[in-house]
Formats: structure tokens, C-alpha cells, sequence
């Protein structure tokens, strides 16, 4: 960014004309950013590639409402793979010890999940009848599919190889399986845990990731020394909390998920032949990094 963008003048959302960026040797102005857009394109459009992303809406009813389905649809595809990126980065520093800058990372993280659980709202206000409308178009076509929610939940711990196999076949395929064989955010946090001396090293000398996060009652005593202490131990209470937001926010946002499924299809199944209501109900009670939740039950 130049100095004259971070005045204010050159942001795309800021008031008044862009600067005028100069060359710095020369003091002659800049190429602008514009300089090989295509024809009729902002040099704002051209970085962040609008032109492409607003021409990727198509419905496939006359309904008034399916535009915006659509578009809610692959805003919250969007913040998966902005969550995924942030939470990869989490998992990264924690296994390199750079624990603050894991926190500051956990902090952008949780500002993204209160989007995905606001995202919900704009599928709330849809009514049985108008959902109704363009559901047919949808065919096999179910959020069960999304390869960047299933990634979401290998990354946090939640590793199961049968979920791999409604993505076979999928230009995707490939991501969610190297997904699955990746350490997740909730191994690197418990590796920390042993290399800080709470958790007894993990007899698994080469542990397969593909496996869910190690869990048992030496974990929980290792997250009950840290909240035990938490002077002494703080900001290993404070990467405890963190993960707690992490948990807390998925959780609500699963179980908003139900509740606006049941709002537009009451007990029907979902869309592409799923069990809707009565899986999500089901996952609804599932907890990222349990001992976390358990512990409370033992301060």
C-alpha cells in the first residue's frame, strides 16, 4: 500500500479521488494499477477479480428469492476458506511454539465465524413457500457437499474417513482427503501442552493424523492444571479460551443451522436425499475439543 492509499484516498470504500502513485526514483506517476484490466474494468474489480465473481450467479428458477440464496450460498463458501486460512495459520504457529501470534491469529478467526452465524440470518427470513419455489431446480444438490465445511472440520479435530466419500468423483476430492491426513489445530495444541510439561508425550511416535485428536483424562488433567493456575500458566489460559471461542461459535452456528432448516422444511428430508432435521439435530450436540468443555464440570 502507498503512502498516499494509506492516507485514505486511494481505498476502494474511502471518499474522494484515488491517488496519484509516484515512482520513487524517478518521481514521475506510477503505472497505474488499472494498467492491463480488461476493457471497462476498475483497476478494484480487476484485484479482487468482481467482474468474474458477480458474473457467477445463475439461476436456474423465476423465483424472486433463489439470486439470494445463491449468492448467501457462496458468501458462506467464501468464509470457509477465509476461516480455513486463518485456522491453518493457528495450527502452524501453535506447532512452532509462536504461541502469541497463534492468539492474535485465533482473534481474526473468531471475527469471521460471527459472520458465518450472522450469514444465517438472511436464510432465516426465507419462507416454506418461497424456498419452495426454486427447491426442485437444487436436484442432488445439499450443503452435505461443501468440500471447504468438510475441511473446516478435519482442520478442528473432527476426523472421520467415511466423510471423504461423498467427495470422490469432485474437483475437490483431493483437498479433503489431504485434509484428512493433516494434524489439526487441536493436535498442535496438545503437542504444546506436552512440550510445556502437562500432557505426557503422546506414546504415539509417529501418530496417524488421519485418526481423531488424542483424547482421555490425562488430557483433561492438563487443561485442569492450566485453569488451575492461571497466572502461571496464562497464556496457555488464554489459548484454552481462545479454543473455547472456536468451539462455542461452532456450535451456534450449527445449531442455527437446524433451526432455520426446521423453519423452511419442518421434518422433511433435505435437499439432495439427506436426512436434514435428524442429521443435524445429531451433530448439533457435537463439541470441538471436549476436554475443554468437560473440565468445566471439575473446577
Amino acid at each position: 500500500m502507498t503512502t498516499e492509499q494509506s492516507a485514505g484516498t486511494g481505498c476502494p470504500f474511502a471518499g474522494g479521488a484515488p491517488a496519484q502513485p509516484r515512482d520513487a526514483a524517478a518521481g514521475a506517476p506510477a503505472v497505474q494499477p488499472s494498467e492491463g484490466s480488461p476493457p471497462g474494468s476498475t483497476a478494484y474489480a480487476h484485484y479482487a477479480r468482481m467482474d468474474a465473481l458477480l458474473e457467477l450467479q445463475h439461476p436456474l428458477s423465476a423465483a424472486d428469492t433463489e439470486p439470494g440464496f445463491i449468492i448467501m450460498s457462496q458468501v458462506k463458501e467464501l468464509l470457509f476458506k477465509l476461516l480455513h486460512t486463518e485456522l491453518s495459520t493457528a495450527r502452524d504457529q501453535l506447532g512452532k511454539d509462536q504461541l502469541d501470534d497463534a492468539l492474535w491469529t485465533l482473534r481474526r478467526s473468531a471475527r469471521v465465524q460471527q459472520v458465518l452465524l450472522v450469514s444465517w440470518e438472511t436464510f432465516s427470513v426465507l419462507s416454506p413457500v418461497e424456498f419452495a419455489e426454486f427447491r426442485d431446480v437444487l436436484g442432488s444438490a445439499s450443503g452435505f457437499q461443501s468440500a471447504g465445511y468438510r475441511r473446516l472440520e478435519f482442520l478442528l479435530g473432527n476426523k472421520n474417513r467415511g466423510m471423504v466419500e461423498p467427495h470422490r468423483g469432485s474437483v475437490t476430492y483431493q483437498e479433503v482427503l489431504d485434509q484428512l491426513h493433516e494434524p489439526s489445530l487441536y493436535d498442535e495444541a496438545l503437542a504444546l501442552l506436552a512440550r510445556r510439561g502437562l500432557l505426557p508425550a503422546d506414546e504415539e511416535t509417529a501418530r496417524d493424523a488421519t485418526r481423531p485428536y488424542r483424547a482421555g483424562e490425562e488430557v483433561e488433567a492438563a487443561w485442569l492444571a492450566v485453569y488451575r493456575d492461571p497466572v502461571r500458566h496464562r497464556d496457555l489460559h488464554l489459548l484454552a479460551e481462545a479454543l473455547m471461542d472456536t468451539a462455542d461459535q461452532f456450535a451456534r452456528w450449527r445449531y442455527t443451522h437446524l433451526v432455520t432448516v426446521q423453519r423452511m422444511l419442518g421434518a422433511k428430508p433435505g435437499t439432495g436425499g439427506t436426512d436434514g432435521v435428524s442429521w443435524l439435530s445429531r451433530i448439533s450436540e457435537h463439541r470441538f475439543f471436549p476436554e475443554l468443555w468437560s473440565v468445566r464440570s471439575a473446577l
